[in-house]
């Protein structure tokens, strides 16, 4: 019983060496404080309220800007962590003219004089 409790640890721990590494710009703090060795909940609300107030974080090293977070703690979480590209920061679309209405005409330039 013992060895196939054993197996069903390994195999758990393994599949959690596989999973993909958190985006720390998406992350609630739950799943900050789950995922981070060395990080509580109240370093996980602090990970995001600084997010919230500074915009996303540009790198995994930019997490020091937040109290708390050391050199040390980054060691630990490297490969658990990532910081993906900002993808709200696209400009939006333009509003469509509605059918019948009419789009101004662009303004006239006056035509250049011929030099002599």
């Amino acid at each position: 019983m013992k060895k196939l409790f054993a197996l069903l640890l390994f195999m758990l721990f393994s599949l959690a060496a596989w999973a993909e590494p958190l985006d720390i710009n998406s992350a609630t703090a739950e799943e900050i404080a789950a995922t981070m060795t060395g990080v509580g909940k109240a370093k996980a609300e602090a990970i995001v309220k600084d997010r919230e107030a500074h915009g996303n974080f540009k790198s995994v090293d930019d997490l020091k800007r937040v109290k708390g977070i050391k050199e040390g703690i980054l060691a630990k979480n490297r490969d658990k962590i990532t910081v993906k590209a900002d993808t709200a920061a696209s400009p939006a679309p333009a509003a469509a003219t509605p059918p019948g209405t009419a789009t101004p005409a662009p303004a006239e330039t006056p035509a250049a004089k011929p030099r002599h």
